[in-house]
């Protein structure tokens, strides 16, 4: 994804989003965003009963990362949408989400 002039990989992020405790998995993915072309959206399912918190994951990835890969929104699910294969539906997600800046 693109986030103001920025490329970004979203295994990146999702690779130390999903170290840290609490959380079970992650997936990061790029929605509109009116200043920035695409924002950074973490889509979490934390484990059993965790209760980590948007601001919590924030700092944690402002601690580790520039200002452009930090995540502006948190977004908790009971699971992430998965095709037949078991693979995470990213597609979906980005659809769900799209107008989350608008």
């Amino acid at each position: 994804m693109i986030s103001g002039g920025f490329n970004i990989y979203p295994k990146e992020i999702e690779t130390e989003i999903d170290k840290m405790d609490g959380v079970l998995e992650s997936a990061v993915i790029g929605v509109p965003h009116p200043d920035f072309g695409e924002a950074v959206v973490a889509v979490v399912v934390r484990t059993g009963n965790s209760h980590i918190s948007e601001e919590d994951i924030i700092r944690y990835i402002k601690s580790l990362m520039a200002n452009f890969k930090v995540p502006k929104k948190v977004i908790f699910l009971a699971e992430l949408p998965r095709n037949t294969m078991g693979k995470v539906q990213k597609n979906i997600l980005r659809e769900d989400y799209r107008a989350l800046f608008a």
